[in-house]
């Protein structure tokens, strides 16, 4: 009999994400276990693509924006003279945290250094982005009792 996902599932995929020139910007090769159904952090609707696919199955899933990572805010992008940053961060994919005036705490990324000036942005990179999940089912089985109630650290080896 063949698994298909469904609810108390365990299941263990590996994706890449691609943007909209089909570029991929993410691979994630080592397989994500999860248990379908159970606060599995996918994205709604990620997780209603994949019912009903079984162990070998591939899939692809567009996702705009707002079903993302949201649309692309101005207000979180940044330009600052170089010579007024630490040096560590002056690098492109340095990241900092900058906390407001309540007390929150955001982390912003160098985006970008040119004619002396260096941007950080707090968006995700993947904000304001169409985007597409590119899904590898390895392996669909029931999930035991223990990681029903554990979660999948326990679960057992994919191989």
């Amino acid at each position: 009999m063949v698994d298909t996902i469904e609810k108390n599932k365990f299941v263990a995929l590996t994706y890449t994400i691609t943007d909209e020139n089909n570029e991929v910007v993410e691979r994630i090769d080592l397989p994500v276990r999860l248990i379908y159904g159970h606060n599995s952090q996918l994205m709604e609707k990620i997780e209603t693509a994949l019912l009903g696919h079984k162990q070998g199955d591939a899939i692809s899933v567009k996702i705009s924006p707002e079903e993302g990572f949201g649309p692309h805010q101005p207000e979180l992008t940044f330009t600052y003279d170089l010579k007024d940053v630490p040096e560590e961060f002056q690098h492109i994919g340095a990241e900092m945290e900058f906390q407001n005036e309540q007390g929150e705490s955001k982390n912003f990324r160098v985006v970008s250094i040119t004619d002396g000036k260096l941007t950080v942005d707090g968006n995700h990179p993947l904000a304001g982005k169409e985007i597409s999940f590119n899904i590898n089912l390895v392996k669909v089985r029931d999930a035991t009792i223990e990681e029903l109630t554990n979660g999948v650290e326990t679960a057992p080896s994919l191989h």
